[in-house]
């Protein structure tokens, strides 16, 4: 499975930007899909999941109410829009496919994808 993350870019505070995930190769629609970031010089964090059939979402508690988690089994793809975008939201940007079809923040990628930077200016 190969995973492509796509649609950052340098916004302004308050601004919106969707980002997509493309899964090719040996793609199945049974595993949780999530999202992760890393700013410059710190950890890989979780941002959010969701299960295999949409049915369950979770989120890390900095981008509650901002960021929407979607995907679309037919196309293969994954979705994080991202609204009221702040400076600390900046970050490169990753999808992960989960072993399991539900995870939350104990999300474990089994593949990753190239990341896709997002830059946040005040």
């Amino acid at each position: 499975v190969q995973l492509q993350a796509f649609g950052g870019g340098l916004v302004q505070a308050g601004d919106s930007l969707r980002l997509s995930c493309a899964a090719s190769g040996r793609t199945t629609s049974n595993n949780a899909m999530g999202w992760f970031r890393q700013a410059p010089g710190k950890e890989r964090e979780f941002v959010a999941s969701i299960s295999w059939n949409s049915g369950f979402t979770y989120y890390d508690d900095s981008v509650k109410g901002r960021f929407t988690i979607s995907r679309d089994n037919a196309r293969s793809m994954v979705y994080l829009q991202m609204n009221s975008l702040k400076p600390e939201d900046t970050a490169v940007y990753y999808c992960a496919q989960e072993r399991r079809s539900v995870a939350g923040s104990n999300f474990q990628g089994r593949y990753w994808g190239k990341g896709t930077q997002v830059t946040v200016s005040s």
